[in-house]
């Protein structure tokens, strides 16, 4: 990856407070090059992590909150007391907000969660200059519900009533 490339992965991802891992939106911190993750009891559901292997990150711009670049991270588990694990647990407990345990809080995720590191392989499949012509929305789910129909014939007098009184 160049490092101009290398460089926007991680300022963006540094600078976002909400990423989407494998399209699930997550909290996150940046540490020592590679995105870290806490997920478990009490914490966000993380899907297809504790595999291994590889997820799908997208970033969104702080500016225009679009999408500005997507990448492929290599997933690890961080063991509980290692040297990573305890860096990785220090800045997101900074990023924790309304923790129920307070500054216990990396205690209980020793126990019961499990924090991950997602390091950036290779070229982002997305970044500027380098977008897909589609918007990657998904596309709504069929169904007869409905909420569009015709507003009474009434309602723009009763509305103008209300405005007088």
């Amino acid at each position: 990856m160049s490092d101009e490339l290398s460089a926007l992965v991680e300022e963006a991802t540094k600078k976002s407070g909400l990423v989407w891992v494998n399209g699930q939106a997550v909290w996150h911190a940046w540490v020592d090059g590679a995105l870290v993750l806490v997920g478990g009891p009490g914490e966000q559901p993380l899907p297809g992590l504790s595999e291994g292997g590889t997820a799908t990150v997208v970033v969104r711009s702080r500016d225009k909150g679009g999408r500005l670049v997507s990448w492929q991270g290599a997933v690890s588990l961080l063991a509980p007391g290692g040297e990573p694990w305890t860096a990785a647990a220090a800045e997101l407990k900074t990023k924790r907000l309304n923790s129920p345990d307070g500054e216990a809080i990396t205690g209980r995720w020793a126990r019961e969660c499990a924090l991950y590191r997602l390091t950036p392989l290779g070229v982002p499949a997305e970044h500027p200059g380098a977008m897909p012509d589609v918007s990657g929305a998904a596309a709504p789910v069929p169904t007869p519900a409905t909420t569009r129909r015709p507003i009474p014939a009434g309602l723009p007098r009763l509305l103008a009533r209300r405005r007088r009184v």
